[in-house]
């Protein structure tokens, strides 16, 4: 199972949104896909129709199983109105999980361990991530295979870049493997100004760890959220769906999950 995680340390800037697209594309092609919610806000978990608020039971639960096995974790997954797409949820609980565990041994391994338990079920799990530095992003980071960083294409969003750059360092200080990681932007409005520059920015800061190309701003994402679909099934010709399926593309390698088109941006 190919294990990716998305994350920054600043929120609003298409984690959920990223996770979704690309799941979607590749559940749409025949891969059993799995989805993880580990943020407390839950915006993955309420993209499918659930209440992270009052959600029962949720990944919340493995961090308290000792050891994680396959009996913990399948129970808590949900199927999702797309074939072929499940979610692992959350519950906003999580928010409580470092004040809990403190620095308790080995529960920086607990998502790493419940997904190689279900590993056989699934082709592809994508990890939504919390945007602070805590317990869960630690496993976040431990568990997967590659990392994505999507960035808003405006100021302020690069100085969450920054703070997420200098965490993955010291995570990589401390990780036995190397971890893949691409910075994506998103986003992108080219007619105004500060997209621009923002842009420019971020080619002339991180050249070689940035896609080379952008997520645009498209209102087609937030009617897809209000359905419940990822918008790469449901409208695959939007402009967003289009990049997204662009970017997978990419991350793949050139062995193309869908038909390679321009993004439109």
């Amino acid at each position: 199972m190919e294990i990716w995680a998305v994350a920054n340390q600043k929120g609003g800037v298409g984690k959920t949104t990223t996770a979704v697209s690309l799941a979607g594309l590749l559940a749409g092609a025949g891969h059993r896909t799995l989805l993880v919610d580990l943020d407390p806000h839950g915006s993955l978990t309420a993209y499918f129709g659930h209440d992270p608020d009052s959600l029962e039971p949720t990944v919340y639960a493995l961090f308290h199983a000792e050891p994680v096995t396959a009996a913990h974790v399948e129970p808590l997954i949900r199927p999702t109105s797309t074939e072929g797409l499940d979610l692992l949820p959350a519950s906003t609980a999580l928010a409580t999980l470092d004040r809990q565990l403190g620095a308790r041994e080995g529960k920086g391994l607990v998502v790493r361990q419940a997904l190689a338990a279900v590993a056989e079920r699934y082709d592809h799990a994508f990890i939504d991530c919390p945007p602070l530095l805590g317990i869960l992003l630690v496993n976040a980071l431990a568990a997967c295979r590659r990392l994505l960083i999507p960035v808003q294409t405006e100021h302020l969003a690069l100085k969450g870049l920054e703070r997420m750059t200098r965490t993955l360092d010291m995570i990589l200080k401390a990780r036995a493997e190397p971890l893949d990681h691409l910075i994506v932007p998103t986003m992108f409005d080219r007619r105004t100004r500060a997209a621009i520059e923002a842009l420019r920015a971020l080619r002339s800061e991180y050249g070689g760890r940035l896609w080379d190309s952008v997520i645009p701003v498209d209102t087609r994402f937030r009617e897809a959220s209000r359905r419940g679909v990822p918008l790469t099934l449901w409208q695959p010709a939007s402009r967003g769906a289009r990049a997204y399926a662009a970017l997978l593309n990419h991350l793949l390698g050139g062995a193309a999950v869908v038909p390679a088109v321009a993004n439109g941006t």
